[in-house]
């Protein structure tokens, strides 16, 4: 059987377009299937004489336009009206072929075209409609004038009309399961660009609260850089008292409390470069291994008991260090350790075959996992795993960040108990290009 691929990530109106060929090819399976049906009852039931080579000539053509549509909708993820239209005007010619070689206007099958122009009116554009009630009309006019009569036999040579409300008969049943299909479809289309659109408005809604967020960060981190910097300062004048240096434990207390003062500092610096321009004129570039390893360096010390990391990496591979991307994998490790601050497994694998492949991280954890009304919410924005009103932002932001990358997250429950955190990111959007860099310059 052969297997349709639908276009990934296609704009709506690609995605339309594409599944509007497909309809008019499933819309002329139907009309081959309805023509040698019809064609078989008349030539044994009715007993009505056809010729049956440039009639049995339609069917064949349909049948290896559909085969090349089949290829085409496989490759492609778009369609222009010009190139919909000319597949409604071979369908229009194959009819008139078949009308001309079968008594013309006097056949009850010219009332297909009526269908041809329903259809034309429904996926194409408005002149590209009117050509196609004029293509229809102008094989109505033809045939009017210019046909094969049909060779009726004796028994109905007296009384042709019982053969026409017969040949009405089968056209009225074929015109409906046409138009049951036809319509069906479109409804079907309907309602999958209705939920592609309110995806697209949620994904707005949210995208518009991560810039009011990063505005909020960074002007907070703006403001906080000078009391951060006083008290910098401070401290080092403390250092230097003779009665706080002539005390080890103030000094230590001093100590402790400078290197989290440093920590704050580079918590507002990634944030303030997280809200300017990641990929400057001089990016930091490093191995994909070492910036993991920094990651699992940084969060190992965190944990209370076991904390396991798995290198899949396979070959190593030059990355652009994103703080976004640290801080997305942050967040998800801060999540575990929270949960379950006795084990925490972290993997690390690339997959994929095309291109570069997928950075695939998966975190695990032996806490109580997502409960079923949050599972499914996952990346919202204040959709906590941790039951506090307010919170959330941190999956919400990973998720998006993650979408932005065009990679994704999938959470799940594990069987033997707690949660598992599954990162996808395709790693030529992470990559480092020197050669697309250089020419960007020039």
């Amino acid at each position: 059987m052969v297997r349709l691929t639908r276009p990934f990530r296609a704009a709506r109106s690609e995605a339309l377009s594409w599944s509007n060929v497909e309809l008019l090819m499933w819309l002329r399976w139907l009309a081959v299937a309805g023509q040698l049906v019809t064609i078989l009852l008349v030539e044994t039931v009715l007993d009505v004489r056809l010729p049956l080579v440039p009639l049995l000539a339609a069917p064949v053509v349909l049948i290896l336009v559909n085969l090349g549509s089949i290829a085409l909708l496989n490759r492609r993820h778009r369609f222009s009206q010009g190139e919909l239209y000319a597949a409604l005007t071979i369908d229009v010619e194959a009819l008139c072929w078949q009308l001309y070689h079968s008594g013309g206007a006097t056949n009850p099958f010219t009332t297909l075209f009526l269908l041809q122009i329903v259809i034309g009116a429904i996926i194409l554009e408005a002149r590209w409609s009117v050509l196609v009630a004029v293509n229809t009309s102008l094989c109505m006019l033809l045939l009017l004038f210019a046909h094969v009569p049909l060779d009726f036999p004796n028994t109905h040579a007296n009384e042709p009309f019982g053969l026409y409300l017969v040949g009405s008969l089968l056209c009225f049943l074929l015109s409906a399961v046409l138009l049951v299909v036809f319509v069906g479809q479109l409804n079907r289309n309907r309602r999958t660009s209705e939920r592609e659109l309110s995806k697209l408005r949620q994904q707005a809604t949210e995208e518009a609260h991560i810039v009011r967020m990063g505005l909020l960060a960074s002007g907070a981190a703006h403001e906080l850089g000078t009391p951060l910097s006083s008290l910098s300062v401070v401290l080092g004048d403390w250092s230097r008292i003779p009665a706080i240096a002539q005390e080890p434990d103030l000094l230590a207390d001093i100590a402790d409390m400078q290197r989290e003062l440093q920590r704050c500092k580079a918590v507002v610096g990634s944030i303030l470069m997280s809200a300017g321009e990641l990929r400057g004129e001089d990016p930091q570039v490093e191995g994909l291994r070492s910036l993991l390893g920094d990651i699992v360096t940084e969060w190992r010390p965190r944990a209370g008991g076991i904390f396991l990391y798995e290198d899949g990496l396979g070959e190593d591979l030059d990355v652009i260090s994103d703080p976004g991307l640290q801080q997305v994998i942050g967040n998800v490790l801060d999540n575990a350790l929270e949960a379950s601050p006795a084990y925490v497994r972290m993997a690390a694998v690339r997959e994929g075959t095309e291109g570069l492949g997928d950075l695939v991280i998966t975190v695990e954890d032996r806490g109580p996992g997502f409960s079923a009304s949050v599972i499914g919410r996952i990346g919202q924005p204040y959709i906590s795993t941790k039951g506090s009103e307010g919170r959330g932002v941190g999956l919400f932001l990973t998720a998006n960040v993650l979408r932005t990358l065009g990679g994704r997250l999938a959470v799940a429950n594990r069987a033997e108990g707690g949660a598992q955190v599954r990162l996808t990111i395709p790693l030529e959007a992470i990559a480092w290009q020197p050669a697309e860099a250089q020419r960007r310059k020039t």
